[in-house]
């Protein structure tokens, strides 16, 4: 996977980098690999979406921290519309500073637990480094469309966690559909899949 580094991606590391330096988002020596370790981790989402066609939708962010995945995805796709969720208030203020420095009028943000989140459906929800596949597929599958995706990014112990979700994965009638592996461009192997679990229902896409 190869991605361009725009204008836009320039100008939202200085914002973050800024924001970082006040609110700690991600450690110090992390900042150095913002692109590769966090940018660029984001954006494997562009697999997804390029393989299914998938040029549209609202999306879920559950547990979006200092903005990973939601901003990078707002920057890359304005067509679609996203919500990130974080129940940390300072997190949250951090990337609405972030959001509105860029003029991203594609992202909304939420200060809450996603669990409380009441008559929403999301065509697509996306969940990067927040809990194991079984617990937030839990707080995922309620809140998707019929026949959405959630897309759970995911590290080397993918294949064990789908084997944990199994059940919850029966309770909301749901599967994996596809496991997109890549790589992060760092000298360290870091090897990334996107764990694609279709929802019930008809076909939304």
């Amino acid at each position: 996977m190869e991605i361009k580094i725009d204008s836009d991606f320039e100008e939202y590391k200085k914002v973050f980098l800024k924001e970082n330096s006040i609110h700690n988002l991600i450690s110090k020596n992390d900042e150095k690999y913002l692109y590769e370790k966090h940018i660029y981790d984001s954006l494997g989402i562009k697999l997804f979406f390029e393989k299914y066609n998938i040029t549209e939708g609202k999306v879920l962010d559950i547990g979006c921290g200092g903005g990973f995945p939601c901003v990078p995805v707002a920057i890359e796709y304005p067509n679609f519309h996203l919500t990130g969720i974080d129940s940390i208030r300072k997190k949250i203020n951090s990337v609405i500073s972030i959001r509105d420095s860029l003029k991203l009028t594609n992202l909304d943000l939420i200060c809450d637990r996603v669990e409380n989140i009441k008559n929403r459906k999301f065509d697509i929800i996306l969940s990067r480094a927040v809990a194991d596949l079984a617990k937030i597929s839990g707080y995922a599958l309620p809140l998707l469309s019929d026949g959405g995706y959630f897309v759970a990014y995911k590290s080397k112990k993918a294949l064990e966690e789908i084997e944990g979700a199994k059940n919850i994965l029966k309770r909301y009638n749901a599967k994996v559909e596809d496991i997109i592996e890549y790589t992060l461009p760092t000298e360290e192997v870091y090897e990334r899949y996107l764990i694609v679990i279709k929802g019930a229902g008809n076909e939304k896409f």
